[in-house]
């Protein structure tokens, strides 16, 4: 059986949003069996309180096989994914424009020592840039900086092409 990666949209997004259906392109193309989990009834009411419930439903799409796994998400999905790590260490984790901290939910944002690789725009306007370096830097992880907002709408296919590289280190 293959690995199994959990791909998380972002808050203002959905399963099927353009850089999760890249990465879960690339995931397939690899050999690892993809998920992606639908978080947008959590999301629609904008709730901080939520983050739990919506790290709870990644959780409850980790495989009980025991099996490798990965953790890949943007920006919500990142937060969430990296929180989730805490709990089931996954082999890796892949995060897009993470941020570092939710207004109205206490925990920042952690993630298990393991392997990761940060996709970040220079230019994002809510997550400044130098605090996610700091983050980063902090945790000795592969990181990618780009000319470009927080949705990275301007790099779809250098990220993947990034994701691909990250896979290639760890074949399914």
């Amino acid at each position: 059986m293959p690995g199994t990666i959990i791909l998380s949209h972002g808050l203002e997004s959905g399963p099927d949003a353009t850089k999760v259906t890249a990465l879960a392109a690339v995931a397939r193309a690899r050999g690892w069996r993809e998920l992606r989990p639908d978080y947008r009834d959590l999301d629609a009411l904008r709730d901080p309180a939520r983050i739990g419930e919506r790290t709870a439903r990644l959780l409850a799409h980790v495989p009980r096989d025991g099996g490798r796994l990965i953790l890949a998400g943007s920006s919500m999905g990142a937060f969430c994914s990296a929180l989730a790590s805490l709990e089931v260490r996954p082999e890796a984790l892949f995060l897009l424009a993470p941020p570092l901290a939710i207004p109205g939910y206490a925990p920042r944002l952690d993630a298990a020592d393991v392997p990761l690789a940060v996709v970040h725009g220079w230019d994002d306007e809510l997550i400044p840039a130098a605090d996610v370096i700091d983050w980063a830097a902090r945790r000795r992880a592969t990181l990618h900086l780009v000319p470009d907002g927080h949705r990275l709408s301007d790099h779809v296919e250098i990220v993947a092409r990034w994701f691909d590289e990250f896979l290639a280190r760890r074949p399914a």
